[in-house]
């Protein structure tokens, strides 16, 4: 019934009976947080909390110092031969998948001149010079804001399909 009340008591009230059921104050400021640590409290309290035996093994377990995060260097084989491993860059940003896979050379013919780029992995080659984005050789090459993909023609309409820059 008390976890009941809890459920509908204010940010106020649950601070207040946060810092009566905890013995100290708390910084946080998430009502939900709050409900979930103070519902905790009082069910262990009524309930019965972990024995001494079972905090002594939790201790253990999180002092445990031959715990492995990542694999031995040999761990990986194949048929008797070592795999090398490399680690995998999380922060990278995923290519977009409307880009042509590195190596493919993109055209687009612009006032008679003829533009071609090569996608690189980590970007665009563009008359021997490094760009970060086909927005940013657009501009390059015709003085005005163009976004990159529509400029080479690889931007999607909402069907999927590649628009057509010709006019019919």
């Amino acid at each position: 019934m008390e976890i009941d009340n809890l459920r509908r008591a204010s940010l106020t009230a649950l601070r207040e009976k946060y810092r009566n059921v905890f013995q100290e104050e708390t910084r946080s400021r998430h009502r939900e947080h709050l409900f979930r640590r103070i519902a905790w409290r009082l069910q262990a309290l009524a309930e019965g909390d972990l024995s001494e035996r079972a905090r002594e093994r939790a201790r253990q377990i999180a002092q445990d110092a031959d715990l492995r995060t990542v694999a031995p260097r040999d761990f990986f084989t194949i048929e008797g031969e070592q795999v090398k491993t490399t680690r995998g860059d999380r922060n990278r940003r995923q290519q977009d998948s409307r880009l042509p896979l590195p190596g493919a050379l993109l055209s687009r013919k612009w006032k008679g001149r003829t533009i071609l780029v090569e996608v690189l992995a980590n970007g665009f080659r563009y008359e021997n010079r490094h760009y970060s984005s086909l927005s940013a050789i657009a501009v390059a090459v015709t003085g005005t804001r163009w976004n990159g993909l529509a400029f080479f023609g690889l931007a999607r309409a909402t069907g999927g399909e590649r628009k057509d820059r010709r006019r019919a």
